[in-house]
């Protein structure tokens, strides 16, 4: 490797898997060069959450980065790790200072069959990283109290004021929400190249008809930069991009036979991402990269820590923990960093990497979670547990 990935480690069973990978199916074949950030929580919560920050940081310095899941504390959180705070999604922090998309697909493997049996190509939902409830602002507020939405110029003074609800009857919780032009406009522009990129048709939604401004000024600003800079292209190539409302958007999705790159804002791609993972099998069967507006790229496991098999873990119980997702956080890295340094046999080894893994599962060699899944003439599946599975890769690679 001529420059390092920027390594942001996580926690609970991911933490150990993390481990493992590196151990067992990188170090033995490749000089791996990496700049560390511990994002695990205790250290999260020592540095007051500055680890994140310069992780993010210097994931713009080096452009390249890998990302092990991590935990977002609730309060359960808070009382089982004695923290300071609950501090924010490290997620949201990195995908804030990066102002990128988060592209995520799913994995597919022959004989592991999809819960959508219409669902014949790949489904890539590109998530927008800012804004919305990841960055908002909550009070629970008293019976008696009214709560405003104020406007100010810049030196503060009221220019508008609209009331949320007056809490005469009970007391309540009221929630600020933003976002910014700039941010949606970069959010369309990557999603279109992306597009362009892969082959795909865009399909968008969101709820304008009861969000009148919040939601449509991310039609309007969609609809705008297509005609203006893509709709010409998208013509050329074949494809076409089309704005609905977000519930025609998931009835549409479930009659189609996927190959689409499906748009979602924040929230809705938090939830739809998972739902689209799962219905093809898995959540640990989902590759997910972050892409911002400039080129730089964070690669990480699409799903949460694995806290069940943690604890399970620390007892010395074995696991069957899916480690795909993490194996293509790196392998896309590695490929990703390859290809921007002119390192072809590192690209090469990544992509020699995802193969093997999906070559041991298809011969029927695989982790719990998709046994039951797994249906393929003349192969009967075997169950391995953690690590079991990334030797049997490892051997064949």
């Amino acid at each position: 490797m001529k420059t390092p990935l920027v390594e942001m480690d996580g926690d609970e069973m991911t933490r150990v898997l993390w481990q493992w990978i590196k151990e067992i199916l990188i170090l033995p074949h490749v000089d791996l060069k990496t700049e560390y950030y511990d994002l695990g929580l205790v250290n999260r919560d020592k540095t007051d959450d500055q680890v994140t920050v310069e992780s993010a940081e210097a994931t713009k310095k080096y452009g390249v980065a890998v990302k092990c899941a991590t935990i977002t504390p609730n309060a359960q959180r808070v009382e089982e790790y004695n923290l300071k705070k609950m501090w924010k999604s490290p997620n949201g922090t990195i995908r804030r200072i990066l102002d990128g998309t988060v592209f995520r697909a799913p994995i597919l493997a022959k004989g592991i069959t999809s819960y959508v049996p219409g669902w014949t190509k790949p489904i890539v939902l590109a998530r927008h990283a800012y804004g919305d409830i990841y960055n908002s602002v909550e009070e629970k507020v008293e019976k008696g109290c009214k709560a405003y939405l104020t406007v100010c110029d810049h030196e503060g003074n009221e220019i508008r004021r609209q009331l949320i609800h007056d809490f005469e009857g009970g007391e309540g919780i009221v929630q600020g929400v933003h976002n910014v032009d700039k941010s949606i406009s970069a959010f369309a522009r990557s999603c279109f190249n992306y597009a362009l990129d892969c082959s795909l048709s865009v399909w968008f939604g969101a709820k304008d008809t009861i969000s009148k401004t919040y939601d449509h000024r991310f039609k309007d600003i969609f609809n705008g930069i297509y005609e203006a800079e893509y709709k010409a292209k998208f013509e050329k190539a074949g494809l076409y991009f089309i704005y609905t409302l977000i519930d025609d958007v998931v009835a549409r999705v479930m009659r189609s036979d996927g190959g689409m790159l499906w748009v979602c804002k924040n929230y809705d791609g938090d939830v739809m991402s998972d739902m689209v993972a799962t219905a093809y099998g898995s959540l640990g069967m989902m590759s997910s990269v972050l892409v911002s507006p400039d080129g730089k790229y964070e690669f990480e496991a699409a799903h949460g820590t694995v806290t069940r098999h943690y604890y399970k873990h620390l007892k010395g119980e074995e696991t069957s923990t899916n480690s795909v997702a993490t194996i293509w956080a790196w392998t896309g890295a590695l490929a990703k960093r390859g290809e921007l340094d002119g390192n072809e046999e590192l690209t090469a080894f990544a992509k020699k990497l995802e193969k093997t893994t999906l070559d041991t599962i298809e011969s029927g060699y695989m982790t719990g979670d998709l046994i039951p899944l797994f249906k393929r003439e003349g192969i009967t599946p075997v169950k391995l547990n953690s690590k079991e599975f990334l030797h049997a890769i490892a051997k064949l690679l």
